[in-house]
């Protein structure tokens, strides 16, 4: 069991090359994406159905292959949302999907215009980071992080890509977020007219969830990042150089350090060389441990990357697991 009823779930086979396998309850937990790929959404039905302790799989190979380590990470909104643009003046293009303002997380489901634009997210407080896709067409993920540079609303990273920051104005409109709203512009991936897109929001939460940025020192010493929790998931991409979108946890790695790595941009088997890539989860952040100046490991010497961390218990609320 999960231990919470989820309405966003990320599975990835750590033994085989399967894609990645992305659900949630606002497009039907049976549509699939993959964070590894542009494709678009399909009707895979890996997950049959969610509960109130975890989800229920189907037997396809790529979340139920016998005999072979899987692993998921699981987050709840929770709360229907929906926003009729003309009729509540907050935004100016329709949005439904599910929130939580306790933890800062969002679904969101909308349909493009083609013209610039905003979007309600229903957090309440500003977003630091956004994941928009194109659920109707082979376009990028395209992501927003509050961190990537004093204006952040002016760059975009590719979530299936090792790229370096990108800047296009098409992207976000060079509009920062509101505790609101979002904005986008006209380019394809987050704005085709009359096309399906799913926005995944998330904003920091004392305790629970952190959205951030550190220097690298390639060093076995390497810098700690506070939080102020116990990470139990954390994700770093590095901004300055290309290199991979690295994701650590706690269950595939109980004690420290954390060295069981994959990749959230390729669909590559799990990690597990210590030199590559390894972090301490302690109990008011994370420590990066690696010194091989890599850039997939988050520590090149005086590089950038930045990180999402989320707790496994938070002080405040549940549930993220």
């Amino acid at each position: 069991g999960v231990g919470f009823q989820p309405d966003f779930v990320w599975i990835k086979n750590r033994a085989a090359t399967y894609y990645h396998s992305l659900s949630d309850t606002v497009r039907g937990i049976t549509r699939s994406l993959s964070s590894n790929a542009t494709d678009a959404e399909v009707n895979f039905s890996d997950i049959s159905a969610v509960g109130s302790d975890g989800f229920t799989i189907s037997d396809a190979e790529l979340v139920n292959k016998n005999a072979q380590a899987i692993v998921a990470w699981n987050w709840k909104a929770g709360t229907a949302f929906s926003n009729d643009a003309s009729s509540t003046s907050v935004g100016t293009i329709d949005s439904a999907g599910s929130v939580s303002a306790d933890t800062g997380f969002s679904i969101i489901s909308y349909t493009g215009t083609g013209s610039n634009g905003t979007i309600a997210h229903g957090l309440g407080v500003v977003p630091e980071w956004i994941i928009v896709k194109n659920r109707s067409a082979t376009d990028s993920w395209l992501v927003y992080h509050v961190k990537t540079a004093s204006d952040p609303e002016t760059d975009y990273l590719v979530l299936e890509s090792t790229d370096d920051l990108a800047d296009n104005a098409t992207v976000w409109n060079d509009t920062a977020p509101t505790s609101s709203v979002f904005s986008i512009g006209t380019a394809v991936d987050v704005n085709t007219n009359t096309e399906n897109y799913i926005a995944y929001c998330f904003a920091s939460v004392d305790g629970y969830s952190k959205f951030g940025q550190y220097v690298g020192n390639d060093n076995a010493d390497g810098p700690f990042v506070y939080t102020g929790f116990r990470p139990a998931f954390v994700m770093i991409k590095d901004i300055t150089v290309a290199g991979q979108w690295i994701m650590y946890d706690n269950k595939r790695d109980p004690d420290n350090f954390a060295y069981h790595y994959l990749f959230a941009n390729t669909n590559s088997t799990e990690g597990t060389n210590i030199n590559i890539g390894k972090i301490d989860f302690l109990s008011n952040g994370f420590k990066l441990r690696d010194n091989s100046n890599n850039s997939a490991a988050g520590q090149v010497d005086g590089a950038t990357p930045i990180y999402m961390a989320f707790a496994e218990q938070p002080f405040k609320y549940a549930n993220a697991r």
